[in-house]
């Protein structure tokens, strides 16, 4: 089971924050101070379930920022090319995890993320390699909810003894699926450690320098 955001894309950092915040700034029609407020206390709303689609959040950002409600569409068409963009995956991740298919591993993502996100996933590179695919925003829990772990355990149908979960840690996720039963495995933040993660916990187990060293971990010593 792996995490996607500093796992295997990179989360965004405060430069690509401020220039989807410019994005959203001109498509609103409001100052840029305003979406940049409302974006940040946005985190929770976006993620949790409470909005479930990219329109949704387009109006949701639309009445914080008391924009016109005919704007919302243009705000929703920004977020869905930014989601599409983030989504864009390095050839060296898309091979590991061709790597690990190849070698009978099931594979499955687990991902704090917001419904333009979540709309975007299919269309990826990274989607055809995973059996499943949850989205916190859908599930209606962010990481560490517990739920969302033994979701995606039922619906490969495989015991949580038998699962590594590898992740950089934001969410508490790491401990989150340890409580669950799983295996977990850091990778460093894809990117950096400047980049943006939320309810990240310290972590003393075992580590790795990136998903691109998941097969060799796994086919030397992690096997499960």
């Amino acid at each position: 089971m792996l995490d996607l955001f500093g796992t295997l894309v990179a989360a965004p950092d405060t430069t690509e924050r401020a220039a989807a915040v410019v994005e959203l700034s001109s498509a609103l029609h409001v100052a840029r101070e305003t979406v940049g407020v409302a974006l940040s206390r946005s985190w929770r709303v976006r993620h949790d379930g409470e909005l479930r689609s990219g329109a949704a959040v387009a109006a949701y950002l639309a009445e914080r920022c008391g924009a016109s409600a005919d704007h919302v569409a243009g705000a929703a068409s920004v977020l869905r090319r930014l989601a599409a963009t983030r989504l864009d995956a390095d050839e060296s991740v898309c091979r590991a995890l061709a790597e690990l298919r190849s070698s009978g591993l099931r594979l499955a993502l687990l991902s704090d993320a917001s419904p333009d996100i979540a709309e975007s996933w299919s269309a990826s590179a990274l989607a055809p390699y995973f059996e499943v695919a949850l989205f916190s925003c859908w599930e209606g829990a962010v990481k560490p909810a517990p739920g969302l772990f033994d979701r995606v355990l039922l619906r490969l149908g495989i015991a949580p003894g038998n699962t590594v979960y590898c992740g950089d840690g934001g969410g508490d996720e790491l401990a989150g699926a340890q409580r669950s039963g799983m295996r977990p495995l850091r990778v460093a933040r894809r990117g950096g450690s400047h980049r943006l993660a939320f309810g990240e916990t310290p972590w003393s187990g075992a580590s790795l320098p990136a998903v691109e060293s998941l097969p060799a971990a796994l086919a030397d010593g992690w096997a499960v």
